[in-house]
């Protein structure tokens, strides 16, 4: 099976290409074997291109523990960019378990995305209790009222002084397995330098720290201007570069732009 090795912003992913079979059914095990950077091919999450009845194609993602998950902003981009590659196309609708999702150009190596609209009710988030999600009543180690934010799956969004000095790598997975979000949580450490500029770290659920992560990002506009922190529209700084993100006011749908890159492109080994 044809694979190919991508990223958006640093956030890196192996597209399996299984339109040829129409679905692709991998285990957690071989999920990890390949996400594995020692042995595997090595990436954040493993993406299957599948046929779809109503887009363009159903892309089914897994993170690099082998969990599988309900969107991820930057490997629609990828995906988006291969599917409008094929056939010169401007524009792909993409079915993800988290719903459809509308992919466009936006320049040579740059795809915009409309992720739709962000589920803000503690139910939707999930959150283990009922309480306010714009300014939650949780602390850690003394970072506190954060903001909650499902974009396909759960986010936590913390504001800090200085996104580059918080200890993520021992903070992330203490806070994802909080007993307060029983589905696990993504967790954004974000720094607003301007109404239209954030700094923003993050620990992704499955997958520890990486460089950027998409849905992060939408959730992290969308939490800072609940807060009156930030515009609707602002730049998201992440450790691999930068997206643009804007929650629409008219219709509530959040759109992220991004680069994409292709690194290379081979054949998925059998074994």
């Amino acid at each position: 099976m044809r694979y190919f090795k991508m990223n958006g912003c640093g956030n890196d992913f192996v597209i399996l290409d299984a339109r040829a079979r129409g679905t692709m059914a991998l285990s957690p095990e071989q999920a990890r074997a390949i996400a594995d950077r020692n042995t595997g091919l090595g990436c954040d999450q493993v993406i299957a291109i599948e046929r779809s009845a109503e887009g363009d194609a159903f892309m089914r993602i897994w993170n690099a523990d082998g969990g599988r998950i309900d969107a991820c902003g930057n490997a629609t981009r990828c995906v988006a960019w291969l599917l409008m590659e094929e056939g010169g196309a401007v524009s792909r609708r993409i079915e993800t378990p988290a719903g459809m999702l509308y992919a466009e150009r936006a320049g040579e190596r740059l795809i915009a995305v409309d992720m739709g609209v962000p589920l803000l009710r503690w139910d939707e988030i999930p959150l283990a209790r009922a309480m306010a999600t714009d300014r939650m009543d949780y602390a850690v180690n003394g970072f506190e009222a954060p903001g909650a934010v499902n974009m396909g799956n759960p986010h936590v969004v913390f504001f800090v002084d200085d996104a580059g000095a918080v200890p993520i790598e021992t903070l992330g997975p203490r806070i994802e397995h909080d007993a307060l979000f029983p589905q696990r949580v993504n967790v954004e450490f974000a720094e607003v330098r301007s109404p239209r500029r954030i700094r923003m770290r993050v620990w992704e659920r499955g997958a520890g720290v990486t460089k950027a992560c998409g849905t992060g990002a939408c959730a992290t506009v969308v939490a800072a201007h609940r807060q009156g922190r930030a515009e609707r529209k602002a730049e998201v700084l992440v450790d691999g570069g930068s997206l643009e993100i804007e929650w629409r006011a008219g219709d509530d749908h959040v759109l992220m732009t991004g680069p994409i890159e292709l690194e290379s492109t081979g054949e998925l080994p059998a074994a």
